[in-house]
């Protein structure tokens, strides 16, 4: 009987500890939502300087905090970029001054933890021919918390080029 009660008192302690292994489990946020997270932190207005002209983003938490929105100044220029999760990955759709919209995502992350985010070319929406300019990759880079590097990739009439900016914080 006693040895009885102390298996069936086992087996409560194993599943009770079970339950708490699934509920930390599954409390635990995927690579790409902390990654997402991470990116969150460029809420705020950024400067830099490229070639003379003066530049601005301005990073926006919105749609209840599932995109990141930055809006890119500079001269006449005002661009929009869309950050989002999807599944593994995150997704970066940009409204070029071009007017086309290159999407661009992230391989599977698997390392939440990195400084940068690589995302490269999925589809482009209203481009009218295969040679018009068109953004086919983006790297943000956190350097700290006060600097921020981006590096864009694009290809026009079959040639392909890279465009490097660097910001500092001011709000």
């Amino acid at each position: 009987m006693i040895r009885a009660c102390r298996t069936a008192l086992l087996g409560v302690v194993i599943a009770l500890a079970l339950i708490g292994i699934a509920r930390t489990r599954g409390a635990e946020k995927p690579n790409s939502v902390l990654a997402f997270e991470r990116l969150t932190s460029l809420v705020g207005e950024w400067k830099g300087v490229q070639d003379g002209t003066e530049m601005k983003l301005i990073y926006t938490l919105t749609a209840d905090g599932s995109a990141l929105m930055e809006e890119f100044r500079a001269a006449q220029s005002v661009m929009v970029t869309m950050f989002t999760v999807d599944g593994d990955h995150l997704i970066a759709t940009h409204y070029c001054s071009a007017g086309n919209q290159p999407q661009m995502m992230t391989g599977p992350i698997t390392d939440s933890s990195g400084r940068s985010l690589a995302f490269t070319l999925s589809r482009v929406t209203r481009m009218k021919t295969p040679q018009d300019w068109h953004n086919t990759g983006l790297t943000v880079t956190l350097e700290d918390k006060q600097h921020l590097t981006q590096v864009w990739t694009y290809e026009y009439d079959g040639k392909k080029g890279t465009n490097t900016f660097h910001f500092t914080r001011t709000r």
